[in-house]
């Protein structure tokens, strides 16, 4: 029996089907303000949104008010530009709820319309408290990114959800100049959290770019004052992961310039409690500082932020615990000292501490470093490694002074809160003003026993562990705002659902860039095909897209598959590893199969995509498992 095969349509196609058919429609119906068209979720991925559409026979502005639960307080609301043709998009729509909302035009007529919204959490309920003032917030939204099972979410002032993705787009999400927002794509190139980049998008579902990577996205991103991309990224083909960034052109998805952090830091030293040969740096962050020309980077397995010039790819400094050690069998956990010497700073006054598997470093507008300081392990030397129960994270300020090669600590919230705000992966910080800051201390885990836990979200809420997220905004150090919520998020932001650049911008999004050509097994094993279709109890199946393919299939733990592209003399091999996996960094785990995590499960799920790019012509699809080549009854076209 052949594997059962599907063509999965990329979503913005999909998108311009669906927005080609609603004009249409529009042109047919005759609708107006007082009877408009309205189509919830246009864009398939945000279920809190909508689309309305109508005609008048004059210019004329349009005011969408999205009437809150307690009014005025809850309303949102938005006017858009004069037009004859009304496109508009709708966001911040209750969950599960008639919502009205209220559209008026300029100086005339308005009507009320009703639009049922789904329930998106399944009977769930995320929250646990909102605390905060409808005057503090007013119409901005507290957006989290998943880091668990759990989706993209945004809270108002009361904790309601007005925002919601249904698809598992991650890591860090940022406003651009022009309205729109980024945040990683849906679509996994390997795991545990590799993708295969950005999209660019409107708050109501409408990707306009999708940035594909040679070396797919992780983690963040940042917008250059003209306008391109800094991306973090790696090299797949390499044995090394998340320790490059990439600058791309907006336009065209190309990429400019490339930054390798093999170049300009001494490997394998600086090592943290979650260091790995393959994970040696752990990127979570990049920032560009315009005064100085200059990039940040967070390693998070080295204990360091790490700033080098633009152009010339040259270390300027690092923050970092600048402790050696003389005991060979500890040095590799400190710095050589000539590297201390040159490159690390010497803190001043009182009441410093020095940072330990931070995330999310930022530059001040007048030059001060702020991060999360998760304070993972809590020390450079593993006799002194803090469990959980005494540890603590925090946001945290240092002013640096470059050319004296001090640093001195000005602020710091969280290490009072202790264990109860303790997160050992993920979270951010955000400047706002000058004492105005977002604290998101978003991977809080439990034990099943009720004891804290440094042991990862994914990890801990498979062994029955409980985790929650906690963001905080502070105002000349008093408390403004506090959320709590069930399950880990990767960062919080704090946006307006609607914003003064572009609302909807009609038209077929693009796909820009290229995912690179996927890295083959070493050796090719000779084998003759055995003539017998993959056993039914694998359950496998193939996924087609327009520049990939991936094979879904359960293989028994401990087995040896190999995916085989062959036409002809021509054979690419691809291993697919049946083991558990050990990731001692998973600040995403939403792709993760509970099996992947289990060390006793026998059956282990396996999805593994393959890029069309370096492939040529049709090739059979074949999968050896074990000793024997099974034939699948697919082939592919490249």
């Amino acid at each position: 029996m052949a594997v059962k095969y599907e063509f999965k349509e990329h979503i913005i196609e999909r998108q311009y089907q669906a927005e080609q058919e609603m004009l249409a429609e529009l042109e047919q119906g005759g609708y107006t303000l007082q009877n408009p068209l309205v189509k919830l979720n246009l864009y398939f991925i945000n279920p809190l949104s909508a689309v309305i559409a109508f005609k008048t026979e004059e210019e004329v502005a349009i005011t969408v008010t999205v009437l809150g639960k307690i009014r005025p307080q809850g309303n949102i609301y938005h006017t858009f530009a004069p037009a004859k043709t009304h496109v508009l998009p709708i966001v911040g729509l209750y969950s599960n709820y008639a919502n009205q909302v209220e559209i008026q035009a300029y100086r005339g007529e308005k009507a009320v319309i009703t639009i049922e919204t789904p329930d998106v959490f399944d009977g769930k309920d995320p929250i646990i408290s909102m605390d905060t003032t409808p005057e503090y917030l007013q119409d901005n939204l507290i957006f989290v990114t998943p880091a668990t099972d759990d989706l993209a979410v945004a809270y108002d002032y009361r904790g309601d959800a007005r925002w919601h993705l249904n698809v598992p787009c991650s890591f860090d999400m940022k406003r651009l100049r022009n309205g729109n927002v980024v945040i990683g794509t849906d679509r996994l190139l390997k795991l545990p959290y590799y993708m295969s980049g950005l999209y660019e998008m409107s708050l109501c579902g409408k990707i306009y770019k999708e940035f594909r990577l040679p070396g797919g996205y992780h983690h963040d991103s940042f917008e250059m004052p003209d306008g391109n991309l800094l991306i973090l990224t790696e090299d797949l083909t390499s044995e090394t992961v998340e320790d490059m960034c990439v600058l791309v052109d907006r336009e065209t998805g190309e990429i400019l310039k490339t930054w390798d952090y093999k170049d300009f830091m001494p490997v394998g030293y600086g090592r943290s409690g979650s260091w790995s040969e393959e994970d040696w740096f752990h990127n979570n962050a990049v920032w560009y500082d315009p005064n100085t020309n200059s990039l940040t980077f967070s390693g998070r397995h080295v204990n360091s932020m790490v700033n080098i010039d633009f152009d010339t790819g040259k270390l300027n400094w690092v923050i970092t615990d600048p402790q050696v050690f003389d005991d060979p069998e500890k040095e590799h956990y400190g710095w050589p000292r000539e590297f201390v010497e040159k490159y690390c700073f010497k803190p001043i006054g009182s009441n410093f501490g020095w940072q330990y598997e931070q995330h999310a470093n930022l530059i001040t507008p007048d030059g001060d470093v702020m991060c999360f300081d998760n304070h993972h392990y809590g020390a450079r030397d593993p006799e002194q490694y803090l469990p959980a129960k005494d540890n603590y994270s925090r946001g945290v300020r240092y002013h640096i002074n470059t050319k004296d090669m001090t640093i001195e600590q000005v602020w710091e919230y969280g290490k009072d809160r202790g264990a109860a705000f303790f997160s050992p992966y993920i979270c951010n910080v955000e400047f706002y003003n000058e004492g105005h800051y977002m604290v998101h201390s978003g991977g809080i885990a439990y034990t099943a026993e009720g004891e804290p836990s440094e042991m990862l979200g994914p990890m801990i809420r498979h062994l029955g562990g409980s985790i929650y997220s906690i963001t905080t905004e502070i105002d000349n150090n008093k408390l403004m705002l506090e959320l709590k919520v069930h399950g880990n998020y990767y960062r919080g932001e704090k946006l307006k659902p609607y914003s003064d650049g572009i609302n909807l911008e009609l038209g077929k999004g693009r796909i820009l860039g290229e995912m690179g050509v996927t890295k083959e097994f070493e050796t090719n094993i000779p084998m003759d095909p055995s003539g017998e279709m993959i056993p039914e109890k694998c359950e496998a199946s193939l996924t087609e897209e327009m520049d990939r393919f991936t094979l879904h299939a359960t293989f028994m733990k401990g087995q040896m598959v190999l995916l085989l592209l062959e036409q002809g003399e021509e054979s690419h091999p691809y291993f697919m590893s049946t083991s558990k996996g050990d990731f001692k960094a998973m600040c995403m785990g939403t792709f993760l199969d509970a099996s992947t995590l289990d060390e006793n499960a026998l059956k282990r799920p396996i999805n593994y995509s393959v890029n069309k790019a370096g492939l040529s012509g049709t090739y059979d699809i074949r999968v050896i498992i074990d000793d024997t080549k099974y034939e699948t009854g697919l082939q592919i076209t490249c």
